[in-house]
């Protein structure tokens, strides 16, 4: 019988790592597959946080399923520093001992260090390429060789509206999400025979807690207001939707691509 659509966004028995996801976009993104059926990996420095996350996502999955056997959905979490090569392959370690295999991988962990460069240091800007980058870039590296065994795979990088454009006062945040628009492209282009896909989503401004210095501040809330078509920032729900269908079967013939979840912005 053939597939449906539906169908083929169901995450029922796929497995995803979700690396910063005890927080902000990346728990969103998180919650959205685990509604599609996926067992939820969160890896992320603060175990404390993570735990709290691991509980809010085991309570999304129903205690039975539709057919009354037990649901096949879970979450667990691990304590990784994505700055660590050691951390991060002791954590996929992890993940694949206690779930089985890794289907699915979204790097999600970031930070933003801003101001005119005559005022960051190069420790500043190291940390934001080491987090952002060289993270995302351990990661993946850990989890093709598990994804390749598997015959599946699914890489979700976070870049951001700055991957492809530039405002002042964010040179180690901006230059770090370029990068991550060419290692999402390179990567596809290398494992597109491996039915591994790799595609980057590119935020636009969101009500995160690395956005708590705009959005308590009047004057730079209404100057980023300004610039989206739709005036107004995202909700944090509103990155779910892309995500699942990057890491769903749906998206079998993407690859390499770059999504623009911004109101507009880039579109200007």
């Amino acid at each position: 019988m053939e597939s449906t659509i539906l169908d083929l966004f169901s995450l029922k028995g796929r497995v995803a790592l979700v690396v910063g996801g005890n927080r902000g976009l990346g728990l969103s993104m998180a919650k959205a597959l685990a509604e599609a059926g996926a067992t939820i990996a969160i890896a992320a420095r603060d175990e404390t946080k993570n735990r709290e996350a691991e509980a809010f996502i085991q309570g999304i999955y129903p205690k039975t399923s539709p057919d009354g056997e037990p649901p096949t959905g879970q979450c667990l979490s691990v304590v990784c520093d994505v700055c660590n090569a050691d951390s991060v392959a002791s954590a996929v370690r992890q993940v694949v001992a206690q779930a089985g295999k890794i289907d699915i991988l979204i790097n999600s962990a970031g930070i933003n260090i801003r101001g005119p460069i005559e005022q960051l240091s190069p420790e500043d800007f190291n940390k934001v390429q080491q987090v952002n980058v060289t993270g995302s870039w351990l990661a993946a590296r850990e989890v093709i060789p598990v994804m390749k065994a598997n015959g599946y795979g699914r890489i979700i990088n976070i870049g951001s509206m700055l991957s492809v454009i530039a405002i002042p006062e964010r040179t180690p945040y901006a230059t770090s999400k370029g990068a991550i628009l060419q290692l999402t492209r390179s990567l596809a282009i290398e494992l597109a025979r491996d039915a591994i896909n790799v595609n980057a989503i590119l935020p636009g401004p969101f009500a995160t807690d690395m956005n708590l210095p705009l959005l308590e501040d009047p004057a730079k809330y209404q100057a980023f207001i300004s610039k989206v078509p739709m005036g107004r920032w995202g909700d944090l729900h509103e990155i779910g939707g892309i995500a699942l269908y990057l890491a769903s079967p749906a998206s079998s013939y993407t690859t390499g691509a770059c999504i623009s979840v911004d109101g507009g912005w880039v579109s200007q």
